[in-house]
Formats: structure tokens, C-alpha cells, sequence
């Protein structure tokens, strides 16, 4: 069975074991696939990735909001009132 890898570089679970930082410094701050039977077993991305990969998710999600709401009808408000 063949997977697509979302990875430039690989790895595997035992090198992975053995050098945890080697594993992630050798994917030069990108996603490396970490392999186990040469199938993709999970991926393993620096923390500043990760904090950018959940920031985006975020704003995208805000912005389905915003898509969904475009058509709602305004509802008018004073700061006064709050």
C-alpha cells in the first residue's frame, strides 16, 4: 500500500527514538514524516510550525463565520445602549 507524504524528509519511529532532535532538526524547520513499516505513521513539525499551523486554522475558521454571517441582517446598536 502506498501513502502521500505531506514530507520532504523522513524518519524513522527507531531513529526517532534515538535522536529526537536529530530527527527534527534534519527537516530544517518543515514537517518530517515519521515512518514505521515505510508507511507514514505521524508527522513531526518544530513548535513555532505548529503555533503558525493552529493560528491559521484559527483565522480561517473565523473567516467561515464571517462568510456565513455576510447575509444576516444588521442589527443596529449604540455604544450608549452597552
Amino acid at each position: 500500500m502506498t501513502s502521500k507524504l505531506y514530507a520532504e524528509t523522513t524518519g524513522s519511529i527507531t531513529e526517532l527514538k534515538r535522536n529526537p532532535k536529530g530527527v527534527l532538526a534534519s527537516g530544517q524547520g518543515a514537517p518530517v514524516a515519521i515512518l514505521s513499516h515505510n508507511q507514514p505513521a505521524f508527522y513531526c513539525i518544530p513548535a513555532d510550525t505548529y503555533e503558525a499551523m493552529m493560528e491559521r486554522m484559527e483565522d480561517l475558521e473565523l473567516a467561515a463565520k464571517v462568510h456565513e454571517r455576510e447575509h444576516e441582517k444588521e442589527i443596529k446598536v449604540d455604544w450608549d445602549d452597552l
